[in-house]
């Protein structure tokens, strides 16, 4: 039987960051306090192709601080696409550890559409 699923994604787990940035090849997420242009945050700093400041995930509030100043100082783009890479990253993570194999199949609307096969059947 066939179910079609949406996901919100939380970004709330560093091994599927750091999987996320080596994936996308970007510099491996640092851990701290991170000085944004006028605050600062502490989580998992990953450096976005381009952007001036880090962003940073605040895994135990599941949320991102970043200041990109409306796309001047970072293509929100690249944003997505890491969000999209994590939720991906993470969703496989979570059927394989359960035993399923995962088929993953990119989009033309840059999309990315994952089948996961319960029970590892391919």
């Amino acid at each position: 039987m066939s179910h079609i699923v949406s996901i919100q994604t939380e970004i709330r787990d560093p091994v599927a960051i750091r999987s996320a940035c080596d994936r996308l090849r970007l510099p491996e997420p640092v851990f701290g306090e991170v000085k944004l242009f006028s605050s600062s945050a502490t989580g998992w700093a990953v450096q976005l192709p381009e952007w001036r400041y880090p962003v940073v995930c605040v895994v135990n509030a599941a949320k991102l601080a970043f200041d990109n100043f409306g796309g001047r100082w970072g293509d929100p783009k690249q944003l997505d696409r890491f969000q999209q890479i994590y939720a991906v990253q993470k969703a496989t993570m979570e059927a394989r550890k359960r035993g399923h194999s995962v088929i993953e199949q990119p989009l033309e609307d840059g999309s990315i559409k994952l089948t996961v096969n319960v029970g590892g059947a391919a």
